[in-house]
């Protein structure tokens, strides 16, 4: 449920929805949620002085029981 929130809130920030993805992994520290975007929308997806990740990760820990890690990465990282 929270990857599926996340990437609602992201497809509604970016110019290029159809290249956002969001995956869920579950590790010994809690939940890691990964968010890649397009080059182009990274700056608008993390904001000045990361003020949009913040909120982002705030409304996540908001909507969850247990520990989660929000990573936001553009989709040049990815294909490393």
């Amino acid at each position: 449920m929270l990857a599926q929130a996340v990437e609602h809130l992201i497809r509604n920030i970016v110019d290029f929805p159809d290249d956002v993805s969001v995956t869920s992994h579950e590790n010994a520290r809690g939940e890691l949620i990964r968010v890649r975007v397009n080059p182009e929308d990274i700056g608008r997806v993390i904001g000045r002085s990361g003020r949009t990740a913040n909120a982002i990760r705030t409304i996540v820990q908001a909507l969850s029981d247990h520990s989660v890690r929000v990573d936001i990465m553009d989709v040049r990282k990815a294909s490393r």
